[in-house]
């Protein structure tokens, strides 16, 4: 068996269908007789609103039947949207003998966090088997294998020695561990083998890690796939081996159970039963921790980059932490020849920053540009002089600041194609620590979903990687500050981070009450002052580029709050 973990584009249905012709031709050359593609891989995942257009479903259904005789000589399952007079379905077709020989469509639609399928598909209600000369394969999607009441024990009842999973599952930071005790669960559980194919790349603000794998019915891992890369993972299913069995209901108590309108068998015959040569021993380098989420960070930012047909990113280089791991990120993830840093000084920035932004730069290896900003700040101040007349300076001079460079990086964007990467964290974009048309003002938020203290964690792993200080040890040491006023620090405005970042994971990613919050150990009138600017920036998030997804629970798709919203938790409704 081959598991493709592929890198489909959504919406680019000749260059994905491309994509799985060679993969599926390379399968077929190391002589596996069977092999699996990610789900909805004709179309990308997830599709979107796409879905909704006819002539996009059509087109997709064409893109497969054309498809289908250039994957001859290979049992292929590849994943496509499926459609009847009822409406439209995720579906994994089954190619065979160069044509689709049946269709399986996925049975539980994911309607939670990022995933919203129940809004565009209608749910199977048929269990698939196949037959493959004398071998039983169960035939399952994504979310099918995730509930204790999916198909797998029926399938597993009716004779499926192998069940296979095909999925676009998303990355966040921890799920590996989560997915493999699943399918180490549920093989042993139902005394089969798991073969679960995953696609790999970025998607907007998914990124798709790949890591599929494939379990014994002992729960133990026989083979595993490539961490954010694509991969061909050719396995060996020793058939003949003896497995634990399990003794299981009938299968019409577990249809009943399940809510499957039963189990479909279909026999598919030709295949060959030449021996095949053992396979070598597959090394798979694991990841973990800070490595795990650089790579990801990487590979979503590279494939933002080049999905959107841009060649060059800039970055506002402020000789902070956070613009220096943006920029670290994107000279490793598009090459540093195709990034250019801008230094935009003005009468508050210290030379301290100057010298470690150029330092950055140099390091790097990127391009590296001054725009002063202090002339136009003061035309600025000047042209609102009147209507500011007797109001002591605030935060809407120092926003004027972060507005002339956020105007800055999007005239070198307009006037040379640029992309530019965004520089806050999700601990400011939390609170609304960040100006709107400022340094908000960009196409891609590389590290919004990053906390605050993660950042730094991230940027040690950058330097250990790199093994030389590429970021600066002194960016590290100083205190974070937007100088946009004369000694200026973020803790001026905020709780240290450790506190911060400690608060909003409570609020923001496990929906905590200020009252569990406060009895976590934290001061109540800082919790609740921490609760209301997280509610009260929803307006600026609404507004922000999109950014690559690392927590389990991101700001934007994953947390949908209404902008104008009565309800306080702090003390009711306002």
């Amino acid at each position: 068996m081959a598991m493709a973990q592929i890198n489909p584009t959504v919406g680019a249905l000749a260059a994905n269908a491309r994509k799985i012709a060679a993969f599926g031709r390379r399968a077929r050359l190391a002589g596996a007789d069977l092999v699996l593609f990610p789900e909805l891989c004709v179309t990308g995942y997830p599709p979107e609103d796409l879905l909704l257009k006819p002539g996009f479903v059509a087109d997709n259904r064409a893109c497969l039947d054309a498809l289908a005789p250039r994957l001859n000589g290979i049992t292929a399952i590849v994943g496509f949207v499926d459609r009847d007079g009822r409406g439209i379905y995720n579906g994994a077709a089954v190619i065979h003998g160069g044509a689709i020989a049946a269709v399986y469509r996925k049975m539980f639609l994911p309607n939670y966090g990022v995933f919203d399928e129940q809004r565009y598909f209608i749910a199977g209600a048929e269990a698939v088997n196949l037959r493959l000369r004398d071998i039983t394969v169960g035939l399952e999607i994504c979310e099918d294998i995730w509930r204790d009441d999916g198909p797998a024990a029926i399938q597993a009842a009716g004779g499926a020695e192998i069940i296979v999973n095909v999925n676009a599952s998303p990355y966040h930071a921890g799920k590996a561990a989560v997915r493999e005790e699943l399918l180490a669960n549920r093989a042993a559980a139902n005394g089969v083998y798991v073969a679960y194919c995953n696609a790999v790349g970025g998607q907007d603000e998914l990124v798709f890690d790949g890591r599929s794998m494939a379990v014994g019915p002992d729960g133990g891992i026989i083979a595993a796939g490539r961490a954010f890369v694509e991969d061909l993972v050719i396995v060996d299913i020793g058939l003949d081996e003896p497995r634990p069995r399990r003794a299981m209901p009938g299968r019409a108590g577990l249809a009943g159970r399940a809510g499957l309108a039963g189990l479909r068998e279909v026999t598919l015959d030709g295949m060959s039963a030449a021996p095949k040569r053992p396979l070598s021993k597959r090394r798979v380098r694991p990841l973990s921790g800070p490595d795990e989420i650089l790579a990801a960070l990487r590979l979503g930012t590279s494939d933002y980059v080049a999905k959107n047909g841009f060649e060059r990113v800039c970055i506002g280089l402020s000789g902070g932490i956070d613009s220096a791991l943006v920029a670290a990120i994107a000279a490793a993830s598009i090459g540093p020849k195709n990034v250019t840093g801008v230094f935009m000084p003005s009468r508050y920035t210290s030379e301290a920053s100057r010298r470690d932004a150029r330092a950055l730069a140099r390091n790097l290896g990127i391009d590296f540009m001054t725009v002063p900003i202090d002339a136009v700040f003061e035309k600025y101040l000047d042209t609102m002089k009147r209507p500011f007349r007797g109001r002591r300076p605030d935060a809407a001079e120092e926003n004027m600041q972060a507005r002339i460079r956020g105007n800055c990086l999007m005239a070198l964007s307009n006037k040379f194609g640029w992309l530019v990467l965004t520089t806050g964290n999700k601990s400011e974009m939390s609170v609304g620590y960040a100006t709107l048309y400022g340094d908000m003002a960009g196409g891609f938020a590389v590290i919004k979903d990053l906390p605050k203290t993660l950042v730094y964690e991230i940027a040690e792993a950058v330097n250990r990687r790199s093994r030389s200080e590429v970021i600066p040890r002194c960016v590290f040491e100083k205190a974070p500050t937007a100088e946009l006023r004369p000694n200026q620090t973020d803790q001026d405005a905020l709780p240290p981070y450790p506190v911060l970042d400690a608060i909003l994971k409570a609020y923001v990613e496990e929906d905590k009450s200020l009252g569990e919050i406060t009895a976590m150990g934290f001061d109540r009138a800082v919790a609740a002052k921490v609760m209301r600017m997280v509610d009260r920036s929803e307006y600026k998030r609404r507004q922000a580029p999109p950014g690559v997804k690392i927590t389990p629970r991101a700001l934007g798709k994953d947390r949908r709050m209404p902008i104008t919203n009565g309800y306080g938790e702090t003390g009711g409704g306002r």
